[in-house]
């Protein structure tokens, strides 16, 4: 049965700093006031993504896991995690900005919250004019100097703004500091892990009139407080080929821009394989079963896949371990 282009039900989140573009421009379906994420893929405990189409529909992505282990991850990442997925599959929409916050690496992960560590990338599907986003910091400080800016609040005097427009990429390893700033709708791929150590969260309260908790003392031990850190992607946009653009121990991301017809082929390929729509619709077939992808939708194609044919006018985000 694991044969098949695999669709999951989104997870909706309501932020304080969400707008209505998920629903609006992504087409997902929800009632929530200010959805700022939606989840595609989630192994996250408590937040499980469960399959809404095909032979599978209605079962959680922890019993395909437990069921079908290295056919629908690979033999590598099955003896890496298990039956675990590693990866949370995410499209976002800042119509605030966000926190501003860092993700702590696997070693203080493990120790602090037996999780992972939060490697991750941005791809921009949409942003407004002058939006702008939060990475790292403009010059090297030390803890001392951090901890008394936060106090100050001043802290965004030393933090590095950079300007973003669709199709910019962006690669935040775990320690850099960021932020997701107003007007911005990108795709996320990361680490499973929901471990976040917020900074500063601009005063704001919630509708009760209580601020967010910041996470001071946590964040000291995880950041880089260099301002020495590359984090744009520039990657090539050939159609219908694999324009890579990011490659970690993590995941790999390649940028597609289908033209009519594309067929892949991962004979040689040991792992899952997942597909972002980030502009456009098309069709992709696997084992003569068809699915359709359409803007802002992702599809789950199982390891034991060999060929894929994709056809319509879309850009996707290919993305494997």
């Amino acid at each position: 049965m694991l044969n098949y282009p695999i669709k999951f039900q989104p997870i909706l989140k309501d932020k304080i700093w969400g707008g209505d573009k998920l629903v609006n421009k992504l087409n997902k379906k929800s009632n929530l006031k200010d959805i700022g994420e939606s989840w595609e893929i989630s192994d996250v405990k408590g937040d499980v993504s469960i399959v809404e189409n095909g032979a599978l529909k209605g079962k959680s992505l922890k019993e395909l896991l437990e069921t079908y282990t290295v056919d629908l991850l690979g033999k590598n990442n099955f003896a890496n995690f298990g039956t675990n997925f590693p990866l949370l599959i995410k499209f976002i929409d800042a119509k605030q900005d966000l926190s501003v916050q860092v993700h702590p690496n696997d070693a203080l992960s493990k120790k602090r919250h037996n999780s992972f560590g939060k490697t991750e990338m941005w791809y921009i599907m949409q942003a407004d004019e002058g939006a702008r986003l939060i990475l790292g910091f403009n010059k090297t400080i030390n803890a001392d100097a951090y901890v008394k800016l936060l106090e100050e609040k001043k802290i965004m005097s030393v933090l590095n703004d950079v300007p973003v427009e669709k199709g910019d990429a962006f690669f935040i390893e775990t320690g850099t500091v960021h932020a997701i700033g107003a007007g911005i709708v990108l795709a996320e791929i990361q680490q499973t892990s929901d471990i976040t150590y917020r900074i500063y969260d601009f005063d704001r309260v919630d509708d009760a009139g209580n601020e967010r908790e910041l996470h001071t003392e946590l964040a000291v031990d995880a950041l880089n407080f260099s301002d020495d850190i590359d984090t744009v992607r520039t990657y090539t946009s050939e159609k219908n080929k694999l324009n890579n653009v990011v490659k970690c121990e993590y995941f790999k991301t390649n940028f597609i821009p289908v033209a009519q017809e594309l067929n892949l082929d991962y004979t040689e390929t040991d792992s899952f394989v997942i597909f972002m729509c980030v502009e456009g619709d098309g069709i992709i077939t696997v084992n003569g079963k068809s699915e359709t992808i359409n803007f802002g939708e992702t599809i789950l194609v199982p390891a034991t896949t060999k060929n894929v044919t994709i056809k319509g006018t879309c850009n996707l985000l290919e993305v494997t371990v």
